[in-house]
């Protein structure tokens, strides 16, 4: 597992909270708080622009 530097995570109006992280290389990951092991990864510019449509109530239906 890659040493990820995890950010403080971000909950939704409901009980839908995860969080965004990066590796000493630049890449970009994202999990579900609380499972952190389980992880999604892509570029961090990718993943930044997933969490502004979700924050911005454009991808609701992903949680």
């Amino acid at each position: 597992m890659p040493n990820i530097a995890w950010e403080t995570p971000y909950c939704g109006e409901g009980a839908n909270c995860f969080r965004l992280g990066t590796d000493e290389n630049g890449n970009g990951y994202i999990a579900v708080v609380g499972e952190e092991d389980r992880y999604l990864t892509d570029s961090r510019e990718a993943l930044q622009q997933m969490i502004r449509d979700i924050k911005a109530g454009k991808a609701d239906h992903l949680l």
